[in-house]
């Protein structure tokens, strides 16, 4: 969730019973190493570093490899490369869902090089890739054959977001396909869910269809409800909405620029 994933959302979500990992926001992988002015408010690992996943993007090679060895040698326990990012003005840089449109060979290039420089680092943080279906016209085949490539790079995890690169919010998610990937490696690298996950109805309805995915990723719903972890592990204690509201305003003053 970009510009929206920091230090002090991690608060108001401790706050409420805390998550189990914390992916970042979408680190843009130029503005890291060039210096950018905000991104050192994007590479604080607090309250929890211990569950800081830093997610990347960006459409050159040699960038996405030198930020990788930055954030390797922070806190944290994981590296995402986002190929999901289906927002025009990502992909049509090469970004985001961009890396699955590109040649296989190119990306398999860009991931080695970022698995080389997590393994350089000595940190032992995880590799993962978030990803949609890929283009409208997408096949079994055509997905197998990106998802085959990240595991051959030594990709650990995958976040599946099952829409292709247009379908929206009005399309339904395609669930189904975390449980078709999972079956594919046999349980051998976890597969998280993503998408309209927002209450316990609609996380029934996407286990049920994917019943072995090994995770499940909520964003706009955190943003929108900070105690939804609470709310999905059955737990539905009082929160006092205001007082986090107010503390949400201090935390923002103190993690987050001016602007």
């Amino acid at each position: 969730m970009a510009t929206l994933s920091h230090t002090a959302f991690r608060l108001a979500v401790e706050k409420c019973g805390g998550a189990d990992e914390y992916f970042t926001e979408m680190i843009n992988a130029p503005s890291l190493v060039t210096g950018g002015p905000f991104e050192k408010y994007y590479i604080e690992s607090a309250p929890c570093p211990e569950k800081i996943v830093w997610q990347l993007t960006g459409s050159s090679v040699d960038f996405l490899e030198r930020a990788t060895s930055i954030l390797a040698g922070l806190d944290g326990i994981g590296i995402d490369v986002n190929m999901g990012c289906s927002a025009p003005q990502i992909y049509k840089t090469g970004a985001g869902i961009a890396w699955m449109l590109k040649p296989l060979e190119e990306t398999a290039f860009m991931l080695c090089k970022v698995k080389k420089a997590i393994e350089r680092s000595g940190s032992g943080m995880r590799l993962s890739v978030k990803c949609r279906l890929g283009s409208d016209d997408f096949t079994k085949d055509s997905f197998f054959s990106f998802t085959d490539m990240l595991v051959e790079e030594g990709v650990e995890l995958i976040t599946v977001h099952p829409r292709t690169i247009k379908e929206k919010e009005r399309f339904a998610p395609r669930y189904e396909w975390v449980q078709i990937l999972f079956d594919r490696y046999k349980g051998k690298i976890p597969v998280y869910i993503n998408g309209c996950i927002k209450d316990g109805p609609s996380m029934e309805r996407a286990i049920k269809a994917s019943p072995s995915a090994s995770g499940i990723m909520v964003s706009r719903a955190a943003a929108q409800k900070p105690w939804i972890f609470e709310l999905l592990r059955g737990k539905h204690g009082c929160v006092d909405a205001k007082k986090l509201a107010l503390d949400f305003i201090e935390d923002l003053k103190e993690h987050q620029p001016p602007e």
